[in-house]
């Protein structure tokens, strides 16, 4: 069982913000690949389905973003997960727009879902980065990632999302650079990235 989570703040008050990209993510995967529907469990809402033959649970915290460490932990607690099969899908300040990178470990950057998370279940999980800009004022970051999307903003996170969810098998089967890979030519086809952007970490 592979354990797939989106960061976001439950309620419509925060559906669309940038901070709830997470969400929109396992969303579309929900949706692209059959998954049983979303009911209430381990302190979030959860849905399950296949990948390529992986069993996969979908999770989306209802904790408020501070403490999906707790949803996170009881989730993998009860299905005997392992931090390293567990894929977090955050907002990432420090990336551009629609830009994807992939990484197991590392710093958590002040981001306080994954702080969460690393408390509860240590460091070793997967995280894919969603970037979302930065504002480029250190005082209006917060403002930022709790407004909604602006209207320009839509055509690259519904791309985004559905890429993702193309590519999520891949993801499941633990290939990384692969998916890595997939997503950022499926979004530079679509115009959203640059040439100059190889999609490397």
């Amino acid at each position: 069982m592979r354990l797939f989570v989106g960061l976001g703040n439950p309620g419509a008050k925060y559906a669309q913000n940038r901070h709830n990209i997470g969400f929109m993510a396992v969303d579309e995967i929900a949706r692209r690949h059959g998954f049983s529907p979303w009911r209430r469990r381990f302190q979030g809402e959860a849905s399950q389905g296949t990948l390529d033959r992986e069993q996969v649970l979908l999770l989306k915290p209802a904790t408020y973003m501070n403490d999906s460490g707790r949803a996170v932990q009881e989730a993998a607690n009860f299905f005997k997960i392992a931090a390293g099969d567990v894929t977090v899908f955050q907002d990432e300040l420090e990336l551009p727009a629609a830009k994807v990178r992939v990484k197991v470990g590392g710093g958590i950057a002040g981001h306080n879902g994954l702080r969460s998370i690393t408390s509860h279940i240590g460091n070793d999980y997967r995280r894919v980065r969603l970037g979302i800009g930065h504002p480029g004022i250190k005082e209006l970051v917060h403002q930022h990632v709790l407004s909604d999307f602006a209207k320009a903003d839509r055509p690259w996170v519904e791309a985004l999302c559905q890429v993702i969810a193309d590519n999520a098998a891949l993801l499941a089967a633990g290939h990384d650079a692969s998916f890595a890979n997939k997503v950022h030519l499926a979004l530079l086809a679509k115009g959203f990235l640059d040439k100059g952007d190889n999609g490397k970490e």
